[in-house]
C-alpha cells in the first residue's frame, strides 16, 4: 500500500483549518458589538459604560436606517442589535432570508398620532393628509392607529401587516402618505396628521412627544423591542452579561426614565 504523504498533509491542513474556523466562530473574547439606531442609543451607551466597569468592553454602532442593522448582524459585522420588535424581525427574516432570533426583551414604546395644526382627531378636515410608516409592519401599525381613531375601517381580521388595500371605509377621504418611519417626525410641517415615535420626535424637536392626539397603548407585547442575535450565538456570555446590565442596572434605568419619560415600559416585566 502506497502512502501519499502530500495527500495526508493536505487533508490534515484542511482539518486544522476547519477546526480553527469552528473555534473562531465561537470566539467571544473581543468587544461586544451592539448595533442600534438613534432612538435607542443613549441608554445603550450608559449600559456600555456600566458594563465596562464590570470588565466587559462594549462598542455601540449607530445606524441611520432600519435595514442595515439586520444586514450587518447577518454578516457577522456586529454581535447583536437593538431596534426592532418581533413582527418587524419576522418580516425581515422572511424578506432578507436572514437567520436572526430574539434573545431578550428591552423596552416597549408608545406610538401615537400627532399634529401641529389640529387639537383633536375630530378637527381634521375632509381630505386631510396623513403620514404613516412605509414598511409593511410599522405601516400596518399606523393603519391600526387610524382605525382606532375612527378615521378608517379595515377589513375584518386585518392584523399587523394591514395595507391600504385593506381599507374598506374612509369617511373623511383622508389621503394616506407612506414615509420612511425614521423621517415621520419631519413630515409634521407638511401633513395634517402623522404617525409618530416619541423618541424620534424628541430627537427632532418637532413636537412634544407627550402631545399625541391618540396613543396605541403599551398593552401589545408583540411590540416589545428585542435584543436580536444570529441563530447559534445565543450562548455568548458577553451578551448575557450586557443584557443583565441593561435590564437591572439602576443607572441604566434612570437613563431610560429620563430619555423616554412616561412613554415606555420595561419589556422584561410584561
Amino acid at each position: 500500500m502506497t502512502i501519499h504523504f502530500r495527500t495526508l498533509t493536505l487533508l490534515f491542513s484542511a482539518l486544522l483549518a476547519l477546526s480553527g474556523a469552528a473555534v473562531a466562530a465561537n470566539d467571544y473574547s473581543g468587544a461586544l458589538k451592539v448595533g442600534t439606531t438613534a432612538a435607542f442609543a443613549p441608554p445603550l451607551e450608559v449600559a456600555a459604560e456600566e458594563a465596562r466597569k464590570q470588565g466587559l468592553k462594549v462598542d455601540i454602532i449607530e445606524f441611520s436606517d432600519w435595514t442595515a442593522p439586520n444586514v450587518s448582524l447577518e454578516n457577522g459585522d456586529i454581535d447583536v442589535n437593538l431596534f426592532q420588535h418581533l413582527p418587524f424581525l419576522h418580516n425581515a427574516n422572511k424578506e432578507g432570508n436572514f437567520h436572526l432570533v430574539a434573545y431578550a426583551p428591552a423596552i416597549i414604546n408608545n406610538v401615537g398620532l400627532y399634529s401641529k395644526k389640529y387639537q383633536s382627531i375630530a378637527d381634521l378636515p375632509e381630505g386631510a393628509k396623513v403620514a404613516i410608516a412605509n414598511d409593511v409592519i410599522n405601516g400596518g401599525r399606523g393603519l391600526l392607529l387610524l382605525q382606532k381613531a375612527g378615521l378608517i375601517k379595515l377589513k375584518p381580521g386585518s392584523g399587523l401587516q394591514a395595507t391600504q388595500a385593506d381599507i374598506v371605509s374612509n369617511p373623511k377621504h383622508i389621503k394616506i402618505i407612506e414615509v420612511e418611519a425614521v423621517q415621520l417626525a419631519r413630515t409634521l410641517e407638511e401633513v395634517d396628521l402623522a404617525q409618530g415615535y416619541p423618541h424620534y420626535l424628541r430627537l427632532s424637536g418637532t413636537v412634544d412627544p407627550n402631545s399625541a392626539l391618540l396613543f396605541d397603548g403599551l398593552e401589545n407585547p408583540e411590540y416589545v423591542i428585542q435584543f436580536v442575535v444570529r441563530d447559534g450565538h445565543q450562548d455568548d456570555p458577553r451578551l448575557r452579561k450586557f443584557v443583565d446590565v441593561y435590564q437591572h442596572s439602576p443607572v441604566v434605568r434612570a437613563k431610560l426614565d429620563s430619555f423616554y419619560g412616561k412613554l415606555y415600559q420595561p419589556g422584561w416585566s410584561q
